[in-house]
Formats: C-alpha cells, structure tokens, sequence
C-alpha cells in the first residue's frame, strides 16, 4: 500500500501547483497576498485555517482523492473538520513566501488525522492538529470507503494518540 503515496512523492515537483510528497509529507508553497494581512501588515489569524484547508486539500488531490469525484459517488461524500488545534508562534507578513506541511498520523473508521504546520525559511509560524471526518450530504458522519481509506492508509505515519 506504500507505493501508492510513494508513486506521488516522486512524481511532484516544486513548481506543481499541488506541491509535492516527500518522506510521508506534504508541502504546498503559498505566496502571501495583500488580502491576507489585517491592517499591521501581518497575516490575519484566520488565514492560517484557509493555508491548512488548501494544504489538505491538495494533498488529497496528489494522493488521488479530488472533491467532486466524492460528491460523484452513488452515495455523495464530502469531508469536514470535526477538531482543531492551533498555535501560533510567529506572524507571517506580505509578498513572504510560505510553506503549508501535511502528515497524516492517523486513519480510522470515518476520520483521519493529519499534523500541520505553515513554516517560512523553516521557521514555524504556526502548527496544529486537524481531525477530519468523512460526512454524507446531511451531514451525518459516514465510515470511509475502502478505496479511500486504502488510499489514505498508505500515506499515514500512524503516530500514537497523545
């Protein structure tokens, strides 16, 4: 199941728009734009929710799971963020360009886990833990199918819960 996420890794470069795989995480350049600031200048708090949404975002899309195909089902899936944790420990500022890490840590009946953090030049501006869960139209949690948890399976660390 590894080569799955392994076959991505080596197939993405740093000027893809999706990013890239490497060593079980994900990495999505993004430049920061003037709408991203409040008015001192620095990143509003709240953008760095939208940074880990594409991050996963596209990090699902590298490993072959894309929204509208989910939506496409004979059953229409979407996902949704059930927990979040955040930290914020240094702000990001216009023009800068940032770095959203993704890992997968943990994958279970109708959620998956992963450890995110936006980085400049390798400084950590702000991290968290993001669990996401698997929901039918209604909004009701629904158990991940197996052609997709095989998929994100092969792509998680499996870190022991804390």
């Amino acid at each position: 199941m590894v080569q799955i996420c392994a076959t991505y890794r080596y197939n993405s470069g740093m000027n893809d728009i999706s990013g890239h795989i490497s060593d079980d995480e994900h990495h999505l350049p993004v430049r920061i734009y003037y709408e991203d600031t409040d008015f001192s200048g620095l990143v509003y708090h709240a953008n760095y929710l939208k940074y880990f949404e594409r991050g996963r975002s596209e990090y699902m899309r590298l490993i072959g799971i894309h929204h509208h195909q989910l939506a496409a089902l004979d059953v229409p899936l979407a996902f949704a963020v059930a927990d979040l944790h955040i930290r914020y420990r240094a702000p990001a500022r216009i023009d800068e360009m940032i770095t959203v890490r993704s890992r997968l840590i943990r994958v279970r009946g109708a959620s998956f886990t992963l450890k995110q953090a936006v980085e400049r030049d390798g400084q950590v501006l702000a991290e968290g833990e993001v669990q996401v869960v698997c929901i039918d139209m209604q909004g009701r949690p629904k158990r991940l199918p197996a052609h997709l948890q095989a998929l994100i399976s092969a792509c998680a660390v499996n870190e022991k819960d804390g």
